[in-house]
């Protein structure tokens, strides 16, 4: 080869390995990413949003809105979870019930659906199909004496001596006519259209004959009341 071919082939060679060399360095540099910082935010999965885009970082993260300063993440107002799931899950920020029980909880206690059971011997309660609990309370009838009892176990009190009234301060029983006195007849009167009796006995009083005549005595009816100590 000649000495001008050689120079020829030498600036060729330079050339082209000088071209080369900068493609090589400029491809590489297109790939650093550098301060992202101002420009865009990342999540979690490595997807870019530009500045006021709002995102979520990941799958249970808070919504955040893209700013120059980095995400902005605010907690939204979530729903209020029902008082018996059972198992919780979190969609964008807020907790999601995936399962509910299917029993009533109350008093620390398990119910099934349309069970029913006393709290007291006048409490009636019910597992509804709403998984709510709802209780009634008993309506005790109109008495027909003025001193029942309660019996253990029973919610509403029983008359166990029958109808009766108040005679002043006396209790006789209802149905027959009672000599308070020798001048004092009692019985126990019932309220218009009910077997419900008055508390307080109606009386008559027997009154004397005034002549010799043979007239024969009068009944004047009247209400006894319990004597009320007078005050000074």
């Amino acid at each position: 080869m000649s000495g001008h071919g050689l120079c020829v082939s030498l600036a060729l060679l330079s050339l082209t390995s000088g071209t080369a060399s900068e493609y090589s360095t400029k491809f590489d540099t297109d790939y650093e990413f550098g301060d992202y910082r101002g420009k865009w935010c990342m999540d979690d999965h490595g997807f870019v949003y530009n500045i006021g885009e709002t995102y979520y970082p990941s799958p249970t993260a808070c919504p955040c809105t893209c700013t120059e300063e980095g995400p902005l993440c605010i907690q939204p107002q979530c729903p209020r979870i029902h008082p018996r799931c059972t198992r919780i899950a979190y969609k964008s920020c807020c907790p999601v019930c995936q399962a509910v029980s299917k029993v009533c909880v109350y008093g620390g206690r398990t119910y099934k659906v349309l069970e029913e059971f006393m709290l007291s011997p006048c409490e009636k309660c019910r597992c509804e199909a709403n998984r709510e609990v709802y209780c009634t309370v008993a309506e005790c009838p109109a008495l027909h004496c003025v001193n029942p009892t309660y019996e253990p176990h029973q919610c509403c009190p029983v008359c166990k001596n029958g109808p009766n009234c108040f005679a002043g301060s006396a209790v006789i029983p209802a149905g027959v006519r009672v000599e308070v006195d020798q001048q004092t007849v009692c019985f126990c009167s019932y309220k218009d259209g009910t077997w419900e009796t008055h508390q307080q006995a109606t009386c008559e009083r027997r009154k004397q004959p005034n002549g010799a005549d043979g007239t024969s005595e009068q009944m004047v009816e009247t209400r006894l009341v319990p004597e009320v100590d007078v005050i000074p």
